[in-house]
């Protein structure tokens, strides 16, 4: 009943086409998944990852097309990290953000890691970490045919930053639920906040921390493009998740029961402090309905949606994702 690291982050656009050209041409991640948003099957879900969208390395992104700007504060996910190989990939990467004219404040450190803030064009909040020191989860393995070279590649999710208000029922259901342990602190880039703490669970690493932040200046986030929706942690498989779920109904923590998205199951729950949670499992991956070599070229849509597909296929605006081979 270990937490295993972080599995995928969830975020919101408002324009899939040109989410795709930053996540595949400027980042060089591979679209493993065009589907469907699940509860909303008139907008896109695009998942974003490695050569096969590993659990760990996916960048999720729902798109909803009236989404007004993000309004940052509390109660909110504030930060997504994405793994590079080592130090020396984050000199391309100072290089290939300023070349695309990508907002970024350049290289420094974060908890003994060297790191890159940046901005997608959505204001998204993004980092770029080292795993130079990593002695945890290992990453996942860039695409071949990226528009970055493999050995500067993006190879999973780092840390996800949490920003509240009173971190301290956040703290319990992080410890005292969910495996993780308080490994250590580093100091708020903000004046007068107090040291974001790092809590990690599993092998630990960099795929495995939530990095918490105490702000007392800022108001509650108000999401729209920009900003992130959830962020979800593994679980090994179903029978295993249902334990979870077990656990969540004995301390009775509101939750979605066990939810079928077809290409992992899912577990829901907000934690006190208004935070979107999502377990899910490893398996069994996105090869399930698609041949690996063409991952993400298609509109592939889950058993339970396929007798819709004309309906479906007919509300969503065409997007090109084909790659020549």
């Amino acid at each position: 009943m270990e937490l295993k690291g972080i599995h995928h982050v969830s975020a919101i656009t408002a324009n899939a086409e040109a989410n795709y050209h930053f996540y595949t041409e400027v980042l060089g991640m591979r679209l493993v998944k065009k589907t469907v948003n699940q509860d909303d099957t008139s907008v896109y879900h695009l998942f974003y990852a490695d050569e096969v969208g590993n659990p760990g390395t996916d960048l999720t992104f729902f798109e909803i097309p009236q989404a007004g700007n993000t309004y940052e504060g509390i109660s909110s996910i504030s930060n997504t990290s994405l793994r590079v190989p080592n130090d020396d990939a984050l000199n391309y990467w100072v290089n290939r953000l300023t070349e695309y004219e990508v907002e970024h404040q350049g290289i420094s450190e974060e908890a003994g890691r060297k790191v890159i803030h940046f901005r997608d064009p959505e204001r998204q909040r993004l980092a770029l970490v080292s795993d130079e020191t990593n002695e945890g989860v290992v990453g996942g393995i860039p695409w071949d045919r990226s528009s970055v070279p493999v050995e500067k590649g993006i190879i999973g999710l780092g840390p996800s930053k949490l920003t509240v208000k009173d971190p301290e029922p956040t703290i319990a259901i992080l410890t005292k639920l969910m495996t993780f342990k308080q490994v250590g602190t580093y100091s708020s880039p903000v004046e007068n906040q107090p040291p974001i703490q790092i809590f990690s669970t599993g092998e630990g690493g960099t795929g495995a921390e939530v990095h918490l932040e105490v702000r007392n200046d800022l108001p509650r986030e108000r999401p729209g493009r920009g900003s992130v929706h959830h962020v979800a942690f593994r679980v090994e498989n179903e029978e295993e998740l249902a334990e979870w779920r077990d656990r969540l109904q004995e301390i009775r923590v509101p939750n979605s029961g066990l939810v079928d998205r077809f290409y992992f199951k899912s577990l829901y729950f907000r934690e006190p402090n208004g935070i979107l949670f999502e377990l899910a499992t490893d398996g069994p991956g996105f090869a399930t309905d698609e041949d690996i070599e063409y991952l993400g070229e298609s509109l592939a849509l889950p058993p339970f949606f396929e007798d819709r597909r004309e309906e479906i296929e007919a509300k969503l605006k065409p997007l090109d994702t084909k790659k020549l081979h």
